[in-house]
């Protein structure tokens, strides 16, 4: 076999695990995909009430039907510029695993797209970027038609220490509220 087809054996097989259903959404024009079985719901943008000492990202929490959900601002959590709320503008509920532990989150993106069934063919691995760009948190780029979508590892985009901190925060600042 020549270098070139190992190679894509290679990335075959690195793809075969992460084929499969991702929902697909917007950040302005940048467009990424997550596995869909981590998706809990999605809802239109509501009230979020702020909670104090939580990094720039952390809009806040939301109670959704009487459990208190983190939201992360997805854009601001990529360092990318802020944009105006519109119909449009959702939040996906995700489901986050670490460990041994599930914890809901929010995460505000501009707009939800579809659901794509993605093929190992269509996944290749992250590309690389050198020591000091983190792509630990891509599952891949599915290439769809012309375009590319990234895929998410939401586990790692998404610290579950830093969520369980701030839903802690949360419930704690709901609770004073009901005093």
């Amino acid at each position: 076999m020549t270098e070139t087809m190992v190679k894509q054996n290679r990335q075959i097989q690195s793809a075969q695990g992460k084929e499969g259903k991702y929902l697909t959404f917007a950040l302005g024009p940048e467009e990424y995909g997550l596995e869909i079985l981590k998706v809990r719901e999605i809802i239109g943008i509501m009230d979020i009430t702020a909670v104090p000492q939580t990094p720039d990202y952390v809009k806040g929490v939301i109670n959704l039907r009487g459990q208190v959900i983190p939201v992360v601002d997805l854009r601001a959590k990529f360092g990318m510029a802020t944009a105006e709320t519109t119909d449009q503008t959702c939040i996906i509920v995700v489901e986050i695993s670490q460990g041994d532990r599930d914890i809901n989150t929010g995460i505000v993106v501009d707009r939800v797209q579809e659901v794509l069934d993605i093929t190992a063919e269509q996944i290749e691995d992250a590309p690389q970027f050198g020591i000091d760009v983190d792509t630990e948190f891509i599952l891949g780029m599915g290439k769809i038609n012309d375009s590319v979508k990234i895929l998410l590892d939401i586990d790692k985009v998404l610290s579950t220490g830093e969520m369980l901190q701030i839903r802690q925060a949360g419930q704690a600042r709901s609770e004073d509220k009901q005093d």
